[in-house]
């Protein structure tokens, strides 16, 4: 199995009312399994960018290697979450 690193999720930002009630400092740590409480859209949405940073990967976009922020879809209702990779 592929050496991989776990990744702290971390909610950077929340405006307007976030219906599975996640909130600024809330955070999360993702290894093999998926963390309990946390709503099926900011799993969907961290998904792909937690498995990337697990298993070592980078975005091109991101000034820092191990990190990147994505937003919830709910574009009224927007929660801006930070994937850390923890080494």
């Amino acid at each position: 199995m592929a050496e991989t690193s776990p990744v702290k999720v971390t909610v950077l930002s929340q405006t307007g009312t976030c219906n599975a009630g996640h909130k600024v400092g809330d955070s999360w740590v993702v290894e093999a399994h998926s963390p309990g409480g946390v709503c099926f859209s900011a799993l969907a949405v961290c998904f792909p960018y937690v498995r990337v940073l697990r298993f070592g990967g980078e975005f091109p976009w991101s000034d820092d290697k191990d990190a990147c922020s994505v937003a919830c879809p709910d574009a009224e209702n927007p929660v801006v979450f930070e994937m850390r990779r923890l080494r």
